[in-house]
């Protein structure tokens, strides 16, 4: 697996750092509140598992299933909710944990049903943003880093179900995916 890998862009250390202050923001921001957490599986387990022990709050979690992507390294732009959440959320301060904000076409569809459903707030974290690939008008609140267009995998980020358990963040060798 790491042979398959460019370059290290962010190592265990500096993941692990910039979660720790993520975290701390959240709770600063939240004060006195009990935010739902709702990762979006696949990619950001490992973050949202990590996000939510470096929040001091008590939180709730739950989990959607939403895919653009299939094998590819593109958004297809047809976006599926594959498994939706088990809890109701309204009236509940929401935030959407994600492992990379990219083409924003996934994340502009969730928010909008998310939204649907009348929850008191709604903030997005992500760990990974890639301003030049947007398409959709979506911002963080929360960004972990901002990445140059490179197809990156590790912590939690896939290419075709592979690397997600590298413990660091890499960009993927173009030889790998071109094939």
């Amino acid at each position: 697996m790491h042979q398959d890998v460019e370059q290290i862009l962010y190592t265990e250390e500096q993941l692990r750092s910039r979660v720790k202050e993520l975290g701390c923001q959240i709770t600063a921001d939240y004060a006195g509140r009990r935010p739902m957490l709702i990762s979006v599986l696949r990619g950001s387990y490992i973050f949202m598992a990590d996000l939510t022990r470096a929040i001091n709050l008590d939180v709730t979690v739950d989990f959607m299933v939403v895919s653009s992507y299939g094998a590819g390294t593109v958004s297809s732009g047809q976006v599926e909710i594959k498994k939706d959440l088990s809890d109701s959320i309204e009236g509940r301060d929401l935030i959407i944990v994600e492992d990379i904000l990219d083409s924003g076409n996934t994340l502009y569809y969730l928010m909008k049903v998310l939204q649907a459903r009348k929850p008191a707030s709604i903030r997005l974290c992500t760990l990974m943003d890639k301003p030049e690939r947007r398409t959709k008008p979506i911002t963080a609140d929360y960004v972990g880093f901002t990445i140059p267009d490179a197809f990156i995998v590790g912590y939690g980020l896939d290419f075709d179900e592979r690397y997600r358990n590298l413990p660091y963040v890499g960009v993927l060798k173009p030889s790998v995916y071109e094939k």
